[in-house]
């Protein structure tokens, strides 16, 4: 695309002539995709840093207090589990079975909660990185766009800071 061709494209488009480009517009529905919903119609995903942070802090608050309550009656359950045992009580196996499927499944909520607040900061992160390299992106562009516009002369004509051409000069 000629550069000419592409000024002309950008004035019709700025003056709403261009049948084949738009700019700036999300087709309303039975397009070539089928229809579909303007988000703006509908809102917008959105998640939030604080929103986050909330989840990854509940999720690891939650980790410290089963570390620190829930694993209180572990040691004390095994000492009377083996104590019965020692005794000739089959409630002693049954009291240590009881044990190690508590401190089973104690084990996998904590890791389940360490899962979840580990996810919610990596989260957080990648989306702090991806909305950064999104704005550098877009700030680029916009410092493209501007370069274009301040250019010397009318569209389309050269640029005079280039001079005129020599043709009529002979060489000596």
């Amino acid at each position: 695309m000629a550069w000419d061709e592409w000024e002309q494209l950008k004035t019709q488009a700025a003056e709403g002539q261009s049948a084949h480009m738009q700019l700036n517009h999300v087709d309303p529905g039975g397009g070539t995709y089928g229809p579909y919903v303007v988000p703006s119609k509908t809102g917008d995903l959105k998640v939030g840093h604080e929103d986050l942070e909330k989840i990854g802090s509940s999720a690891h608050h939650l980790y410290d207090q089963l570390w620190d309550k829930a694993r209180v009656a572990t040691p004390s359950s095994d000492t009377a589990a083996g104590d019965l045992s020692q005794q000739g009580f089959a409630l002693g196996a049954g009291l240590q079975h009881v044990s190690d499927r508590w401190e089973e499944q104690l084990k996998s909520l904590m890791d389940a909660c360490a899962q979840i607040s580990n996810h919610m900061q990596t989260t957080k992160k990648v989306h702090a990185d991806d909305e950064n390299y999104i704005q550098r992106q877009m700030s680029s562009i916009d410092a493209l766009d501007d370069g274009f516009d301040e250019r010397v002369g009318a569209p389309g004509e050269k640029n005079s800071i280039y001079g005129e051409n020599d043709k009529g000069k002979k060489k000596e």
